[in-house]
């Protein structure tokens, strides 16, 4: 299997590109007047180019993206038959994703939406972890307290902490799965599949599996608008809830607080694999549900 590693930094361009537009969702009022206790729900915007507003999640967003594209250009710069290094790990990582999705959604549907499922689980475990580097929340502008320096606008913070590189990730996916059902299925199949009664039946029974499914089409259509929403706020709730938390461990103890943080750093860890998992499955789970004839027609032989 030939696996075009050079491109996989594409991708991850285009989302990167389209979470500018997300960001300023928020942006804009991020500096808020009234003070937070804590980490604060919101984007701190640190500086404005050209009226332009930065926060420091998406100075974050852009160091993890830089550094996966710098890696895949390094790694691939010099393609071996016999991988090792950064190539060989490289290879493992995506032929495992590959042969992962390609059990779930089969040959034919993971050769076409493979480029996305990978970028969004190695962009998002890599923003996950890239979080827990010590300085991400630590390092920035504040004051001086009885306690110690208080940091009121620190430069980084972690991409998938802020609501708004989460929605942008999930309406990325909503296009794309948009445009996966309709090339998939054609309009009127994709409204079949979302409307049309499934099975053989004839009568008064075909009359009321008509309106039942009917009825169920409306119901999944209202289900599809809010998935942008749930994937959106479960993959930010996570993260947030842990970036609070080691705040909240940090300063329970102040003479400790480099000790009692350090146990739930390791559970960080896991729960960002998990939630790029998890992202990447509802996602992959979402589009074969739409497009359930797509293996059966490439493993059908035409008449």
């Amino acid at each position: 299997m030939l696996i075009k590693l050079r491109t996989l930094w594409v991708p991850l361009l285009l989302i990167v590109y389209l979470g500018l537009g997300a960001e300023l969702m928020f942006a804009v009022g991020a500096g808020a007047d009234e003070a937070e206790q804590g980490l604060s729900q919101k984007a701190v915007e640190i500086v404005r180019v050209f009226g332009f507003p930065i926060t420091n999640s998406m100075v974050a967003t852009w160091i993890v993206a830089l550094g996966l594209i710098v890696f895949v250009q390094t790694a691939t710069r010099k393609m071996k038959q016999v991988p090792d290094g950064a190539q060989n790990f490289l290879e493992w990582l995506v032929e495992s994703l590959y042969n992962f999705l390609e059990g779930i959604l089969g040959r034919h549907l993971v050769d076409r939406t493979f480029w996305f499922f990978a970028t969004v689980f190695i962009f998002i475990l890599s923003a996950s972890w890239g979080g827990l580097i010590p300085g991400i929340g630590t390092i920035g502008r504040g004051h001086a307290t009885d306690h110690g320096f208080k940091i009121d606008q620190p430069l980084f913070r972690g991409a998938n902490a802020d609501v708004n590189m989460t929605l942008e990730m999930a309406l990325v996916f909503f296009g794309c799965w948009i445009f996966w059902a309709l090339r998939e299925n054609g309009p009127g199949g994709f409204i079949r599949e979302l409307f049309a009664p499934k099975g053989e039946s004839s009568g008064l029974l075909k009359i009321v599996l008509v309106v039942v499914f009917f009825a169920s089409g409306l119901l999944e259509i209202i289900s599809i608008l809010f998935r942008p929403v749930s994937l959106s706020f479960r993959l930010y709730g996570n993260m947030f809830a842990g970036e609070k938390m080691l705040e909240t461990m940090g300063n329970l103890v102040p003479s400790f607080s480099w000790l009692l943080p350090i146990p739930f750093y390791f559970m960080e860890l896991l729960v960002g694999l998990v939630q790029a998992l998890v992202f990447m499955l509802l996602t992959a789970v979402f589009t074969l549900l739409i497009c359930p004839s797509a293996e059966e027609g490439s493993t059908t032989a035409p008449s």
